[in-house]
Formats: structure tokens, C-alpha cells, sequence
């Protein structure tokens, strides 16, 4: 045999078994349906955002470049207007400055519809309900019945009628505290588990839950059995409606009950608006 043919039969043929792999292109990231909730500047031409999204619930961005006078960003990353953004991993030599390490980057952001923009007191009770999100939620948990409530109660803020906003901020409350898990059921009395009746008054503590009324701030048993029907049947209109039969009443429990799980911040929006009396 010659040389050249002994050195091709020991020449190892190649397995007819492989099967060459098909390179993989990487996916794009889901768009997240979004509302901007707060900004602040980063550097010169960028910012960094906090997002309520309805598929991860609040997470921090880096918008970069949407300072620049003709960014198409400068149009889009607006306070209650609903937004579809793509996100990405930012680079960790780009988070030394901002003091976090969740922080993504804005990929692209399209506008995706909306109310008209809230201007007057309707813009300083829209404000209220995203500083309500920005120090009652989480981040990276996903909320997905409060942000469909959020985006439904953002129109109800340009009313004319005082009452319908009222109600509007009353029932958009009572959703966050359910969705928290810490408002107890409102037909039932807390500690006797005794059905709250429809003639009777009650108080609602932070602590004591549902209970007969001491003589302070009481809410009527008919309405607190209205709101937990509504809040069972995830009905928004049948949560207005049934607030609108104790406004007063429900304004100071449910501020009482705020101010017990934010414990020691402060709500700067209502303390703005507390003088004009729309909070």
C-alpha cells in the first residue's frame, strides 16, 4: 500500500451523524405596555425613568439621548400616556453614577394611545396616584389588574365634577390597598367574623380591621358591603358608584390607613394639595 493511501485509512471519517448547527439570532425583548411614573436627569442628554409596565410591574430605565432637542423620545416618555417600550441590560460601567444596579436601558419607546394630557388639579392628582405607586409597589413585581385600574382611572381625573374625581381617587385606593393584600374583607367584622349589616356604622383600622364604631370617623355597613362586591367582581364603575355614598367618611379611613403602611414618607403631592381641598 502506498504511503498516501495508508495515511487516508488512517484518516478518521467524519461522523455522518453531525448535523451542523444552525446559528441562533438572538429575540427581540417583548415589547411592556408602560406609564412613566418619575424622571430625573442623569447627564446632559439623558434621564432615568421609572416605569410602571403591566408585564413586570416598576422597574428603572436609562433613557439615553431624550434631552437632545430633536430626540423623537422628547414626545413620548410623557406622564400618563400609555407607552410600549422595549428594554435591555445596561452596562455595568454605566451604573457608577446612578447608585443602582437594576437599572436598564431604553431600547425604544412608541406611544400607544391614551387620555388627553391632565393639566390643573386633575395633573397634581395624577401625580398623587404615581408617588402612591412609586412608595407602595415593589419593583420587578408585576401588577398586572393595578395597572389596567391605573389606566382606567386616569380619565376619571379630567372631570369636571368634583365628586366623580373623588371617587375616582377613593376607589383607585381601595384597588392598591386590595392588590397589597392588606385591606381586610369589608363585609365581614375583623375580629368576630360576624357579617357587617347594612343599618350599622363602622370604624376601619389599620390594625383592628373592620369594627364597630367607636364614635370617631365610621363608614356605613351598606357602602362598606358595596365596595368589597365591587372589589370581589374586579367592577371599577361599581367601585365609583359605591364610594360616591361616603366620600368624606372614606377620605379620612383610607388616609388613616395610607399613612399607616407608608409609615414614615411623606406624600408630598398631598401636601400640596391639601390646601386646595382636591385630595
Amino acid at each position: 500500500m502506498s504511503t498516501t493511501a495508508l495515511s487516508k485509512a488512517r484518516t478518521k471519517a467524519p461522523d455522518s451523524t453531525e448535523v451542523a448547527r444552525p446559528s441562533r439570532t438572538p429575540r427581540a425583548p417583548a415589547p411592556l405596555s408602560a406609564f412613566v411614573l418619575h424622571r430625573y436627569d442623569w447627564s446632559e442628554t439623558s434621564v432615568i425613568l421609572d416605569l410602571f409596565t403591566r408585564e413586570q410591574g416598576r422597574v428603572s430605565v436609562a433613557a439615553k439621548g431624550a434631552k437632545r432637542p430633536y430626540s423623537q423620545l422628547r414626545s413620548v416618555l410623557l406622564p400618563f400616556q400609555k407607552i410600549n417600550v422595549t428594554l435591555g441590560r445596561a452596562p455595568k460601567q454605566e451604573l457608577n453614577n446612578t447608585q443602582t444596579s437594576d437599572v436598564q436601558n431604553l431600547r425604544t419607546a412608541e406611544w400607544a394611545g391614551g387620555s388627553a394630557m391632565l393639566t390643573g388639579a386633575a395633573l397634581f392628582s395624577g401625580f398623587y396616584l404615581n408617588e402612591l405607586l412609586m412608595k407602595l409597589t415593589g419593583r420587578h413585581e408585576a401588577q398586572p389588574v393595578l395597572f389596567d385600574v391605573y389606566a382606567q382611572t386616569l380619565p376619571w381625573l379630567a372631570s369636571a365634577v368634583d365628586a366623580q374625581v373623588q371617587a375616582a381617587l377613593r376607589a383607585f385606593e381601595l384597588r392598591l390597598l386590595h392588590e397589597m393584600g392588606v385591606l381586610p374583607d369589608l363585609s365581614l367584622a375583623t375580629l368576630t367574623l360576624q357579617a357587617v349589616r347594612l343599618d350599622a356604622r363602622y370604624s376601619l383600622l389599620p390594625e383592628a380591621g373592620v369594627g364597630q364604631s367607636r364614635g370617631d370617623v365610621d363608614v356605613p355597613g351598606s357602602v362598606l358591603i358595596g365596595i368589597e362586591a365591587a372589589l370581589q367582581h374586579g367592577s371599577l364603575p361599581a367601585l365609583h358608584q359605591a364610594c360616591t355614598h361616603a366620600l368624606p367618611e372614606l377620605k379620612t379611613v383610607l388616609r388613616g390607613l395610607l399613612h399607616y403602611h407608608l409609615g414614615s414618607s411623606v406624600l408630598r403631592t398631598r401636601q400640596v394639595m391639601q390646601g386646595l381641598q382636591q385630595l
